[in-house]
């Protein structure tokens, strides 16, 4: 079988990989690029993500706010950020032709809300630039000799001068290859998905959003704010989603079996409550509990929770004891809630995993232990919340790697 003798392999026909291929083709018109795609068709999550629309990026411009978003790899994104930021990418796609949008949430879309226009943007740069893409090419090993990279897939073999490996999050071969050559890797785990829970107190409730509210998982330092959203299987909303992305691994570890703490109100401590409490049976004695609606809470949850402290729904403010109103302020301030399970977000499919951040050196995206050899993307044990974060750091990293 002959050799195909390539300058630049990229394995990976995602985001990461056709951008890494059209900048290094960009600064190298001599240089044979080609790219490798397991699959019959590239682009494929591009295609799907944010609900057909593609979350190209987000609306945060600086490097040091924006690195937050990432549970894994802030540290080590921050310089690369410098070098290719949000701002870089909306310039990159508008000067090739496509238009784009910031939502109100911060999220940047193309005008067309059709993923289409990134995909088209995309190929087109690809064709343009006499990049070779190849599918249905499953790399099956790589391995350095002779100070060329030998890479066989499931029907022919390549050798290259610079290996790119963005094959995304589940590439359990590329792994497993990597740690032959030495390279420390993690598997790959969920990382953004909502709680599973049969709480009682949640019955009726589906589509109410408590605006402000804490969480924390029990006997852990993990804990998260902001919206919460009861759904028909359990909690989700932004600050459940961020929980499991911080604390993945730990949840994995305990099979999704675990305890949460959940603050309704953020925006009252203890003490407000307490006093919000005396003041309502001081000033509106004969008023209803279940018809007060405190703490900013939707209407539906706080019945929900005052019958969760037995207190009957005639029960007035006059008549409420101080064991009650104790037992009440405990739920309100600090309900414990049993989760025993999962579900994945929708729209979102991300894992964390890969390889170790600690083999890379992100000034090139490049192994240290070969320095023709980059990794960029998924593969990467780098993952961000919801809001168009993991497209820009395949951007970012693309565009680095394309730097070389």
């Amino acid at each position: 079988m002959s050799k195909q003798k390539i300058d630049f392999l990229v394995v990976g026909g995602g985001a990461a990989g056709f951008f890494s291929a059209i900048n290094y083709a960009e600064k190298h018109p001599d240089k044979k690029v080609v790219i490798l795609e397991k699959g019959k068709q590239v682009l494929a999550k591009v295609k799907i993500s944010g609900g057909g629309r593609c979350n190209v990026t987000h609306a945060c411009f600086e490097p040091k706010e924006l690195v937050k978003f990432y549970p894994r790899g802030q540290k080590e994104l921050m310089g690369p950020f410098h070098t290719f930021m949000t701002g870089d990418t909306m310039e990159w796609f508008e000067s090739r032709g496509v238009s784009l949008k910031i939502e109100d949430d911060n999220r940047v879309f193309p005008v067309s809300d059709d993923s289409q226009s990134i995909i088209d943007c995309l190929t087109h740069q690809v064709d343009r630039l006499g990049i070779e893409v190849i599918k249905q090419q499953a790399v099956q090993s790589f391995k350095f000799e002779n100070d060329v990279w030998e890479v066989g897939t499931n029907t022919e073999e390549f050798i290259a001068s610079k290996l790119v490996l963005a094959s995304g999050g589940n590439s359990k071969t590329i792994l497993n290859q990597l740690e032959l050559l030495g390279i420390k890797t993690h598997e790959n785990i969920p990382s953004l998905f909502t709680f599973n829970t049969k709480d009682t107190r949640f019955r009726g409730l589906a589509g109410v959003v408590a605006p402000n509210a804490g969480v924390k998982i029990a006997k852990t330092k993990f804990k998260e704010s902001g919206p919460l959203l009861i759904t028909h299987w359990g909690v989700s909303g932004p600050s459940i989603l961020k929980l499991s992305s911080i604390s993945a691994r730990e949840l994995y570890a305990l099979d999704y079996k675990f305890t949460i703490q959940i603050d309704w109100c953020l925006n009252y401590d203890s003490e407000d409550v307490v006093d919000t409490f005396s003041e309502m049976k001081l000033n509106h004695p004969k008023k209803a509990i279940v018809n007060t609606n405190l703490f900013d809470l939707p209407k539906r949850m706080w019945v929900s929770l005052v019958e969760y402290a037995k207190i009957p729904q005639d029960k007035i403010w006059a008549e409420v004891g101080k064991k009650d109103l104790n037992r009440l302020q405990e739920i309100i301030k600090n309900s414990q809630i049993q989760v025993n399970g999962k579900s994945t977000n929708k729209e979102e499919f991300v894992s964390c995993g890969g390889v170790d951040l600690k083999e890379i050196d992100f000034s090139c995206f490049t192994s240290k232990k070969y320095s023709s050899l980059h990794i960029v993307g998924e593969l990467l044990n780098i993952d961000a919340l919801t809001g168009g974060f993991n497209f820009q750091a395949a951007w970012t990293g693309g565009y680095i790697v394309g730097s070389v």
